[in-house]
């Protein structure tokens, strides 16, 4: 308990960390940020809301305050989830941006990077296992080869392919036009479908590090004792790939999952504005051209912390698969 007592302090202090960037970097951009947010409002927009100055002066500063006062001031609206409106938006609140696009995203890295993983570590697997076969001779350097390539090139590769020249996917946006977003089998069955070739090239991109990560450390596992003695004992084989050598060759690829995930969270804003993709990423690339500070903040405060959270799972997972830490 005092190891993972340590790591959720770590994590918290990396939050705050994550934060503290988050709120000097715009004060740290030449220029003022308040005059480039604020120069996309009408004088009646200024006029039909007078308390907006005041409101992104305290989120981006340009006041009269000291940076420390702002500082305050930005971490108490970060607490109640207040970051102002969006001037791309307008006058909808950056929360309620974040709180539309953010599922979108949360889907296609979700399912993208779990079956990326499934893939990859079942490939990696079987490849270790019977080394020289079809699977390790054909699909590993078919992944290693994909995996080189950035993620935004291997979506421009897939967009042309499957989509402008084989038309086996749609090409571009999260739905059909005409489908009102709900939850109903209209809008869920197209916005699957959608998904489909975004979540093809994520899998495609981040698959080989989970192949190249488990056939290495699989290679080792199979001439440990154990497994030895797995094979002495009569057992299947299938059973001693998976319950023996699998199951322990698999704790060393999971200590990567996140810095993995980080990685797959970066890529995210270019395969999004590949597909048009309607997510963060997306999102985050068209507020950062359109000087939409506080929308930009929102959303890279959002992503930081779905990585950091992303490390505490994979620790309390480790707990919970590794006995030596539970004795630390």
């Amino acid at each position: 308990m005092r190891w993972f007592a340590r790591r959720l302090a770590f994590y918290v202090f990396a939050i705050w960390v994550a934060l503290t960037i988050n709120f000097l970097l715009p004060r740290l951009m030449p220029g003022s940020p308040l005059g480039g947010l604020l120069q996309h409002l009408t004088p009646s927009q200024l006029s039909a809301n007078p308390g907006i100055v005041q409101t992104y002066e305290a989120l981006l500063g340009g006041g009269h305050h000291s940076i420390w006062q702002d500082y305050v001031t930005y971490l108490h609206r970060i607490a109640h989830f207040d970051f102002g409106i969006s001037t791309s938006n307008y006058p909808t609140p950056v929360s309620e941006v974040v709180g539309r696009t953010l599922p979108y995203s949360m889907f296609l890295v979700g399912v993208a990077f779990l079956l990326a993983f499934l893939v990859g570590t079942g490939i990696g697997m079987v490849a270790a296992w019977r080394r020289g076969g079809a699977v390790d001779s054909v699909f590993v350097p078919v992944f290693m080869v994909l995996s080189a390539f950035p993620a935004f090139f291997t979506a421009l590769l897939g967009l042309y392919l499957f989509g402008l020249k084989l038309h086996w996917f749609p090409i571009q946006h999260a739905y059909d036009n005409g489908v009102i977003p709900g939850f109903n089998w209209a809008f869920l069955s197209s916005a699957l479908r959608h998904s489909e070739l975004p979540i093809l090239v994520v899998v495609c991109a981040y698959a080989g590090g989970w192949v190249l990560n488990m056939r290495t450390v699989m290679i080792t596992t199979i001439g440990e004792d154990y497994v030895t003695m797995a094979h002495a004992k009569g057992l299947r084989d299938r059973r001693v790939m998976t319950r023996y050598a699998g199951r322990n060759a698999i704790l060393p690829p999971l200590n990567g999952f996140a810095a993995l995930f980080a990685s797959a969270v970066g890529g995210l804003v270019f395969v999004e504005f590949i597909f048009s993709y309607p997510g963060a990423g997306y999102t985050l690339q068209q507020a950062v051209l359109g000087n939409d500070y506080a929308l930009a903040q929102a959303i890279l405060v959002v992503l930081s912390v779905c990585v950091i959270l992303a490390n505490l799972i994979m620790d309390v997972l480790n707990l919970v698969l590794d006995p030596r830490l539970r004795t630390g």
